[in-house]
């Protein structure tokens, strides 16, 4: 978790073009992370490394951004990471793909909705292009990664 909360604290200053940054490849990775922690051992120990990855997030985001942008995007983060393990841990007894994508999915659209809005305004920025093409990176992040997490968690209960 700290290494993609770092990689998408360093990432987000960089677009790649008017509406989108390269962090917002790497952040949803942070979900699939806490998504096969809280398969494998629990929702404890997936909140205890959404909290760690929200203590280095605050840190590296205050260091690198403004103090509103590394406020927004610690709050935002920790409300979706934690909001994902409960939506993970409501469904995980489904198919195996519920849990991951539906938890990703509703916590990818509060993060953006909380971060946008905390971040951007009041502001001159027209944020809303921004937040749209951030969360349809985030959604299709969500179904790309499945089939990642499918190979992982078969592989790591099977052995």
């Amino acid at each position: 978790m700290a290494a993609i909360v770092l990689l998408s604290n360093f990432l987000v200053q960089f677009p790649l073009n008017a509406w989108l940054t390269w962090g917002a490849f790497s952040y949803p990775v942070a979900y699939f992370v806490t998504d096969v922690c809280n398969r494998l051992f629990g929702a404890k120990s997936a909140r205890q490394i959404a909290w760690v990855g929200f203590a280095i997030g605050l840190v590296s985001s205050a260091i690198l951004a403004p103090l509103r942008i590394a406020l927004a995007s610690g709050t935002a983060f920790i409300v979706s990471q934690l909001l994902d393990v409960s939506i993970f841990n409501q469904l995980r007894r489904q198919s195996w793909w519920k849990a991951p994508f539906i938890g990703s999915c509703v916590a990818s659209v509060i993060d953006t909705a909380l971060f946008f809005s905390l971040a951007f305004a009041g502001t001159e920025l027209n944020w809303l292009h921004l937040a749209l093409g951030d969360l349809g990176v985030k959604l299709a992040m969500a179904v790309l990664l499945l089939p990642a997490y499918r190979v992982l968690i078969t592989r790591v209960v099977t052995q």
